[in-house]
């Protein structure tokens, strides 16, 4: 399926805030509305974005109504998530695809919306982008500035050039790789396979990141997406921030033990240490668009995810 990249925004647009998972806090939504606001747009929340339903956002019907309403609105050029959570699978099998086909616009959020940037992509071909969400990280008072201005690239197409001059890269296994990006968090990503949306990886640059996870879990997870072939198939693999994914027991191996374990036996140029995920600062990128992989200049070029 060809890649379809939304358009660009423009000042004075409306963009649309949704929450498919977790409910956000709402102070720090607020804070992060804010921000959208400065940036020049105007803003249409969800009508059940502050619905409490244990860890959901609501009832199932709640939260695909907004995803649908905010993606049919003419009015609305991009639908931004306010935080992940879980929850996100839950709806993923409800979600009218061809509405998103005729009606392509700006998706962002990361996390357990890695589900759905899978889904959209692999049913629609739209281009969606993974980055820091309102309540969970532009909402908080310490967000590094890198973070929020990952959003510019929303308002002019611009190409990414990943260095070590944002973050010290580290090389697992050397190469060259091109190829969509795809992928997100090594959880959610997992919990796609065996099912209609199972991620495909094919020739594709495959990104991985997660958060709370122990080396035990991250192992068991790896060696899941390895044995279903899915690091094989990519065309390399980006390893992106695991955040506080410590062994909470003596006897354990670290993370980067279990990491370069299953990366050596994939054995497909692969760089560790982007600033992807649960971190901040958070460098956000498209997801579905051409990449590649350097790991002699140590550089990642991202294609822009706008027309």
């Amino acid at each position: 399926m060809n890649a379809v990249k939304p358009n660009r925004l423009i000042k004075g647009d409306t963009v649309g805030v949704i929450a498919p998972a977790s409910p956000p806090n709402q102070e720090s939504l607020e804070r992060g509305i804010a921000f959208l606001k400065d940036l020049g747009l105007k803003v249409k929340v969800g009508k059940h974005v502050s619905r409490v339903n244990g860890y959901l956002a609501g009832f199932d019907q709640d939260r695909l109504e907004d995803f649908h309403e905010l993606f049919i609105d003419p009015k609305v050029k991009a639908v931004i998530c306010a935080c992940g959570g879980f929850g996100t699978g839950r709806i993923a099998e409800k979600i009218d695809y061809e509405l998103i086909k005729k009606n392509p616009k700006i998706f962002w959020g990361y996390s357990d919306i890695t589900f759905l940037h899978t889904t959209i992509r692999q049913q629609s071909g739209l281009v969606t982008f993974h980055g820091p969400m309102l309540a969970s990280d532009i909402g908080k008072e310490d967000t590094h500035l890198l973070s929020k201005e990952g959003f510019l690239q929303l308002f002019k197409p611009t190409s990414l050039v990943y260095t070590e001059q944002i973050s010290p890269l580290e090389v697992l296994v050397n190469g060259v790789a091109m190829g969509e990006i795809v992928g997100g968090n090594l959880s959610l990503l997992v919990s796609t396979l065996g099912t209609a949306y199972e991620i495909d990886t094919k020739d594709r640059l495959l990104l991985i990141e997660d958060v709370n996870e122990e080396p035990r879990s991250v192992d068991r997870m790896l060696n899941q997406l390895y044995m279903a072939g899915k690091l094989r198939d990519a065309s390399g693999i980006l390893i992106g921030d695991f955040c506080d994914c410590t062994p909470k027991r003596n006897l354990s191996l670290s993370l980067d033990e279990v990491i370069a374990h299953y990366v050596q036996l994939a054995n497909k140029p692969s760089v560790k240490g982007f600033l992807m995920g649960h971190c901040n600062p958070h460098i956000a990128i498209p997801l579905g668009v051409q990449a590649s992989l350097n790991t002699y200049e140590k550089n990642l070029i991202v294609d822009s995810g706008i027309l």
